[in-house]
């Protein structure tokens, strides 16, 4: 199971908004509603995420046993 928490807490502790994820980095609104669901999201997104906020996949995203 995939966990987006560590992507909210990183963006809380950089003051990155997640109007800046859909209009500067180009996330939409569809890909954004399924990450705050801990759903799937394509490598392309996740590489997008870290050039943007200049982290790595393990700054952002952990993968669960639940």
């Amino acid at each position: 199971m995939l966990d987006y928490s560590p992507l909210w807490e990183y963006m809380k502790e950089n003051g990155i908004t997640q109007y800046y994820l859909l209009k500067k980095v180009g996330i939409d609104n569809k890909t954004l509603a399924n990450m705050k669901k801990d759903g799937n999201i394509t490598l392309l997104t996740v590489e997008k995420l870290c050039k943007a906020l200049k982290c790595t996949p393990n700054d952002i995203v952990r993968f669960t046993d639940d």
